[in-house]
């Protein structure tokens, strides 16, 4: 079972495959919202978002004669170009099963890494199938984006690594959507300093994470339609019962709010973010008591996003 030492392990297996990313602050934005703010810069990780993590751990977590037959997992999001990424510099093979709906940023991002791509139809089971196929003509190793408990123990050094930069933090904040980042995020400070509380942060438009902790079960989220497309994806079974266990609490953040943080960060801080990087800001705008006066530790998740498209350029 996945779990603290778990990763120490995946911590010391990928530190030479990815970058030990810096934590900013900004005194403007720490007076807007009246407490101390340190962005751990996911943003500016290899392939652009904290997947690379969990992807490189599971990768060179295979045995040699698992990883000769490489690896392959459906995604159309940061995942996919993190496995690709993971399996160019292991120097195996890779497929990718990707809607053919998908931006064509991400569609050229995984082959810029050289992974072979097999295309679908959008729906949860044609991924399914086509990923089956795909193993059965390949026998290459599936690695999920989430429900995977190597992915989630990489997933874990973003925080571990922003409670050794960042001392005496009170709260850390990271956005949910499988709730691998969110899972191995509550597993490392249960293991190095359960003092510290840990929110979740998720779009009011997408908050099956918040429903299911009221639940009590997993209460999957049904076509939601939110700006912050990297967290559609509901909770699995190996994140729901960690973050059942140890979350604080699960906060949310509307679509302007979720825009009003990306602009904030993009301007006061100077990083690019995408929408589901931006929502943990986005949910302390909007949930400000909890906050007020503490050291928090706030995960920016990534910043792959269309420069061309950002959601403010039309109200200039």
């Amino acid at each position: 079972m996945v779990d603290f030492n778990s990763v120490l392990e995946a911590q010391a297996r990928i530190s030479n495959y990815i970058h030990r990313t810096p934590v900013m602050s900004s005194v403007s934005i720490n007076e807007m919202f009246g407490c101390e703010l340190y962005f751990k810069c996911e943003n500016l990780q290899k392939v652009g978002a904290f997947k690379a993590r969990g992807a490189c751990n599971a990768v060179f977590s295979l045995t040699d004669k698992q990883a000769a037959l490489g690896v392959c997992t459906h995604s159309s999001g940061n995942h996919a170009q993190a496995l690709a990424y993971a399996a160019k510099i292991r120097g195996i093979p890779c497929t990718i099963v990707i809607p053919h709906t998908a931006p064509s940023i991400k569609i050229n991002g995984v082959r810029g890494y050289g992974a072979e791509i097999e295309f679908c139809e959008p729906s949860l089971a044609d991924r399914e199938e086509a990923l089956q196929r795909v193993v059965e003509r390949t026998g290459s190793h599936v690695v999920l984006p989430f429900n995977d408990e190597r992915v989630i123990a990489g997933q874990g050094t973003a925080a571990l690594e922003l409670m050794e930069q960042v001392q005496n933090l009170d709260v850390i904040i990271a956005p949910v959507g499988g709730g691998g980042l969110l899972s191995g995020t509550l597993l490392s400070i249960h293991g190095a300093n359960s003092v510290i509380l840990c929110y979740g942060a998720e779009p009011e438009a997408a908050d099956d994470a918040l429903r299911s902790i009221r639940a009590g079960s997993i209460q999957p989220s049904i076509q939601p339609q939110t700006i912050a497309d990297g967290l559609l994806t509901s909770l699995g079974t190996l994140t729901f019962p960690i973050i059942q266990q140890y979350v604080t609490d699960i906060v949310t953040a509307s679509e302007p709010n979720i825009i009003a943080a990306m602009r904030i960060i993009m301007e006061r801080v100077k990083l690019v973010v995408e929408p589901s990087g931006a929502v943990p800001l986005a949910a302390i705008m909007q949930n400000n008591a909890h906050f007020l006066g503490k050291r928090v530790g706030v995960i920016i998740s990534g910043g792959n996003v269309d420069v061309s498209r950002l959601p403010f350029a039309a109200t200039e």
